[in-house]
């Protein structure tokens, strides 16, 4: 299955931004951020399968991370080299700010 995954330079920054304003996303960013390649299953964030993977989807789409299909098991991790090359800063920015309860 090929799974849509735009070049970084191709994504304009407001599409970045918007897919880390939502919670849920940010949620699993500043997950990534912490551990590396997570299986797609694995993130509990109180929300629905589906819910999880249209999160999933949006953060790929924007350019914030990169899926690996092995089998039936997807695997997500961040972009973050590529994203401190092109947005210098803007990650560790808005994994710095604090967590809302």
């Amino acid at each position: 299955m090929e799974l849509h995954e735009p070049e970084l330079r191709e994504v304009p920054v407001t599409a970045v931004l918007a897919a880390l304003a939502d919670d849920v996303r940010l949620q699993i960013v500043r997950a990534l951020a912490e551990g590396g390649e997570h299986a797609c299953g694995t993130f509990e964030f109180g929300v629905s399968k589906a819910t999880r993977s249209h999160h999933l989807k949006v953060l790929r789409e924007a350019g914030l991370t990169r899926t690996r299909v092995a089998g039936t098991s997807r695997y997500v991790r961040l972009r973050r080299e590529e994203l401190e090359r092109l947005y210098p800063g803007l990650l560790d920015a808005v994994l710095a700010a604090p967590a809302r309860a």
